[in-house]
């Protein structure tokens, strides 16, 4: 998948989001992983605009 701008607030791309999930354990609640992959990247954090596609990447993320 072609790297891309996620959360414009804070420059978050899709790759950020995947290194964040890296350091995860398990991918068993996408709760806790938003609230992990925010905490890294502090996507979802400005406007919060982007809640819906870092969902979609981790999940996407997720399924590979």
């Amino acid at each position: 998948m072609k790297n891309y701008t996620i959360c414009n607030c804070k420059q978050v791309t899709y790759a950020d989001v995947e290194a964040a999930l890296r350091r995860e354990k398990h991918f068993d609640d996408i709760a806790k992983l938003f609230q992990s992959v925010q905490e890294i990247t502090h996507c979802s954090t400005g406007c919060g605009g982007c809640h819906d596609k870092i969902m979609d990447a981790i999940s996407e993320i997720m399924s590979k």
